[in-house]
């Protein structure tokens, strides 16, 4: 185990029709990761994520086991060609838990079967297209929670992703939400970016998803995770498994504390971040929020062979 390595895993936005088709073309991990989550889901997994429709894969039920499916897939490939163990992981919202999967403390047919029930009690804890989820580039959440409230106006508006310095994302009731977009740009924001999120995540609003979820996990074995895992909710890891399914509950309609768990890798003594998982998505976050660390995206075959080489000429 590399003590100075972290990787993490993207979450819902990460997706993209197509994903994964040229690591299929390498590698067998990855049909034998979507016929495996096929087999529990009962549909064609991989079918889905070549073919789409991407509105189909957009929804957040049938995302998260494709996303878990993708970046599981990833993690083998890079075990499979000798990169090295992390001895921290972290996971962006959804992609805990493929951080907990690759950590050995969730077994993948346990969280191809959770994380879809996951999505479809989000999926269900809201109307179709009642909320929606932004993007906010050049402000940080102190401005934004008091624009937050000042858009409210008896609806739900939350910072719900505080994902680097001036990069937070905004979620709750989509009036609220496009009332608080304005008000940012009034404010100074330099971008106000709608995500292609099919639930407003991260938010009140995913309460009634959590109390549904609750006893859900509950019937679910978890073990203790190789790695250090560092959970979005309170920045810390939390090995015992009862812990494990109580902030696996909480985080549902709590924030991400991305900018945090960034943070908390450097001061831990992380030299090095490879994001493992389809998209580029985390890479630029942890750059931002740590620019002395070492970053590596996993979007490609050849972007392992050249993470493993660098890693193993760092002094």
């Amino acid at each position: 185990m590399r003590n100075d390595l972290a990787m993490v895993f993207p979450g819902q936005g990460a997706q993209s029709v197509g994903m994964m088709r040229e690591f299929a073309a390498v590698s067998p991990a990855v049909a034998e990761r979507f016929e495996r989550a096929s087999a529990v889901l009962g549909f064609d997994l991989w079918k889905l994520v070549q073919e789409g429709p991407a509105e189909e894969l957009n929804k957040t039920t049938n995302t998260q086991p494709a996303l878990l499916a993708a970046s599981v897939a990833t993690f083998d490939v890079w075990c499979a060609n000798g990169g090295p163990e992390p001895a921290f992981m972290a996971g962006h919202s959804f992609g805990e838990y493929t951080a907990l999967v690759c950590s050995g403390a969730l077994a993948y047919e346990d969280a191809v079967a959770l994380v879809a029930d996951r999505g479809r009690f989000m999926q269900e804890a809201v109307p179709a297209g009642s909320g929606a989820v932004f993007a906010v580039l050049g402000l940080d959440a102190g401005p934004l929670t008091a624009i937050c409230e000042e858009a409210a106006q008896g609806q739900i508006v939350q910072c719900a992703n505080l994902n680097a310095p001036g990069q937070v994302v905004l979620s709750g009731d989509r009036a609220a939400v496009e009332r608080a977009g304005a008000l940012a740009k009034e404010k100074g924001a330099k971008k106000v970016i709608p995500l292609a999120v099919s639930v407003p995540v991260h938010c009140a609003l995913m309460n009634a998803a959590a109390e549904r979820f609750a006893p859900r996990i509950a019937g679910v074995a978890f073990q203790t995770p190789r790695a250090s895992v560092i959970h979005n909710v309170d920045v810390e890891p939390h090995p015992e498994p009862a812990a494990i399914r109580d902030i696996l509950v909480r985080q549902l309609a709590a924030g991400v504390r991305w900018s945090e768990t960034i943070e908390r890798f450097a001061k831990s003594g992380v030299r090095a971040v490879v994001e493992c998982g389809p998209g580029k998505v985390l890479t630029p976050l942890v750059k931002r929020c740590a620019g002395e660390l070492a970053t590596y995206s996993l979007a490609a075959p050849a972007d392992i062979t050249a993470a493993i080489t660098a890693l193993e000429s760092q002094p």
